[in-house]
């Protein structure tokens, strides 16, 4: 029987997802509430939750021990986006999504656009974890960013949903999914954000999370970017609760990828109140993610070292090398104004540190002309597309 209690706790085995509500000429489907204990009895769960959170701890360990790390978080903030969006549909590769506005191919530009949003938004929410606690509040002004000039920014953006929305199919009656009508919406995230915070139950962040993902993408509460919101907020969540010192690790590109598992995972919860299924598909996503997480970052540390060895070797200008260096792990794609401008040399400096990257094969000329080059720091960039 599903408990109301807050304090009380559910075994898995008994959970009930929730039911169906007729609403004139179509079904929406209400979520039971979750904030309350939860315990399970599949010793599976206990092996992935361990293997998920020594991944977690050795993912910060290298965001620890890496100098300027911060420098290097730029780039998963950007390829989380790009994957996030690219679920959604957009068709933007990481090489695309690093590109200036000018250097942006007209055909592409909306796509770009959605994804320096989610770029935005993922950085503001981020910030703004410093100085406020997680709450409903901020998946609200995360989505405000997001929708900014972009397709569905006349979909309410900043405000939950005041109609009825639905996913897959091309209207209520041929609908996959409806979620629940929108007047449950606010009390349905005030439960969420009373589970987040809910200090008298002993629930695993990761567990807790995860449950946490499945009831937000079931609530569906805006009429566009839910999955995107969705996906950010367990970011958010592990950086708030401390299990995540940097923001590096992002589940996009592991659920990019398992697009349809992660969906029927979904869905199987609603359809057969089998819960246990959905959190060992996320705690493996956790794991696997963390993993390759830290395995960019090790890579990193090789590249940074050969790197840096070359820039060293130019001499007399290895000072202004090194600041390149500095430049391209935040902004891997440049031209000779953008290193004339944030190292403050001339035009001819710029011009022969370029060709000096380039002879030591730091950078990769990408344009093919004469003047107006671009350039690519395609090895490092590379480290962010692998999976």
């Amino acid at each position: 029987m599903q408990t109301s209690d807050p304090n009380d706790e559910l075994y898995f085995d008994d959970y009930e997802a929730g039911h169906s509500r007729q609403q004139t000429e179509y079904e929406s489907f209400l979520p039971t509430p979750i904030n309350h204990g939860w315990n399970w009895t599949d010793a599976r769960i206990n092996t992935l939750l361990e293997e998920a959170a020594r991944a977690l701890s050795e993912l910060n360990a290298f965001s620890r021990i890496i100098p300027d790390i911060d420098l290097f978080v730029q780039l998963h903030v950007v390829k989380e986006a790009n994957a996030s969006s690219r679920i959604e549909g957009t068709r933007t590769e990481m090489e695309d999504a690093i590109r200036p506005e000018e250097a942006v191919p007209a055909e592409r530009w909306e796509d770009w656009n959605e994804v320096q949003n989610y770029v935005r938004a993922m950085q503001g929410a981020i910030d703004a974890l410093d100085d406020l606690p997680l709450s409903t509040r901020l998946p609200k002004q995360t989505h405000e960013t997001l929708m900014e000039d972009v397709r569905g920014q006349h979909r309410n953006p900043g405000e939950y949903r005041k109609s009825q929305n639905w996913i897959g199919g091309s209207s209520l009656e041929d609908a996959v999914f409806i979620p629940p009508p929108h007047h449950r919406i606010p009390e349905l995230m005030s439960d969420l954000e009373r589970f987040w915070h809910n200090d008298a139950i002993q629930v695993p962040h990761l567990i807790r999370i995860a449950i946490s993902h499945y009831q937000f993408e079931t609530i569906h509460p805006f009429l566009d970017g839910d999955g995107r919101i969705g996906r950010l907020l367990i970011t958010l969540y592990l950086i708030s609760k401390g299990l995540l010192n940097q923001s590096s690790l992002y589940l996009s590109s592991y659920i990019d990828a398992h697009r349809s598992a992660y969906y029927r995972s979904l869905s199987r919860v609603r359809e057969t109140d089998d819960l246990g299924q959905w959190i060992r598909f996320f705690l493996v996503a956790v794991r696997e993610t963390a993993r390759q997480g830290r395995d960019t970052f090790d890579q990193i540390l090789d590249l940074r070292k050969d790197a840096e060895a070359k820039a060293a070797s130019l001499g007399r200008k290895a000072g202004n090398a090194r600041r390149l260096l500095t430049l391209l792990y935040q902004q891997p794609f440049v031209n000779a104004k953008d290193v004339t401008d944030h190292l403050d040399v001339t035009h001819a400096t710029a011009l022969s540190l370029l060709d000096d990257f380039e002879d030591l094969d730091l950078l990769e000329e990408t344009t093919g002309r004469q003047r107006n080059r671009r350039y690519l720091f395609s090895e490092y960039v590379d480290l962010f597309t692998r999976e």
